[in-house]
């Protein structure tokens, strides 16, 4: 069982009914933009194990995800990311996977360190369950490419997902950025601030991303499918992770 706590913040697996609706009401906040009163749920909460994040000086629930296992690349087409993506390729991935999904922070909180948890707890699931790929979409807030377009360049230039696991376009509209930018050299700054943070870590971790983004209307976002084999996080890297969790 998930329970530990970094500086002021408690990790934990949600336990109860009312955490559910705890985290479902921060991602409508984060997500939808709106009050506490409203609540972001779908078909998959249920079949997922939710962790939550908590500043326990203030009470305040600051960041939530969720956990989707899958026992190998042969049930990818169970996951969130199936419905956007074509992902037939991944189907031959032999180990234990892993979709992280919903993720986000409460809309006042900025401290890194909440991200760094956030990892720490991911960190403790996968070697507790012996999980070879996390997977997931990586947003950017709104619909607009074009505010995003270095950090696109970026990612086609040295992220696109190795070809045997490349995902393919199922979204009926989509942004190919890796075609459309195959000439654009990006401006190193301008794309990492650009970069989610979420998507940042990924990255820095040895993670790949589609060659296209999803522009997802509903929830006002663009989104690129994102991968990482945890054989390859760096040595380095991956002592640093467990030092969270640990």
């Amino acid at each position: 069982m998930l329970a530990f706590r970094r500086g002021p913040y408690l990790a934990w697996f949600a336990a109860t009914p009312e955490d559910l609706r705890a985290a479902q009401r921060l991602r409508w906040m984060a997500f939808r933009g709106g009050g506490e009163e409203g609540m972001d749920a779908d078909a998959f909460d249920p079949r997922c194990t939710h962790v939550l994040i908590e500043d326990q000086r203030s009470g305040t629930l600051v960041c939530c995800f969720r956990i989707l296992p899958l026992q190998g690349g042969a049930e990818i087409g169970q996951s969130y990311a199936a419905q956007y993506y074509e992902l037939s390729a991944l189907a031959a991935f032999e180990g234990k996977m892993v979709e992280m999904g919903r993720f986000c922070l409460h809309p006042a909180w900025h401290d890194p360190d909440i991200l760094r948890v956030a990892w720490g707890a991911m960190t403790r699931y996968v070697d507790e369950n012996g999980v070879e790929m996390l997977f997931g979409c990586s947003s950017f807030a709104g619909v607009e490419a074009r505010a995003y377009l270095d950090a696109f360049a970026m990612l086609k230039e040295r992220h696109l997902a190795p070809r045997r696991w490349l995902p393919r376009v199922r979204a009926p509209e989509v942004f190919r950025f890796a075609r459309v930018l195959r000439r654009r050299k990006p401006d190193a700054k301008r794309a990492m601030l650009a970069m989610p943070p979420l998507l940042r870590t990924y990255l820095v971790m040895g993670g790949w991303v589609s060659d296209h983004a999803v522009v997802d209307r509903d929830l006002g976002t663009l989104h690129v499918f994102t991968g990482l084999e945890i054989r390859a996080i760096p040595p380095a890297r991956a002592r640093l992770l467990r030092g969270v969790a640990g």
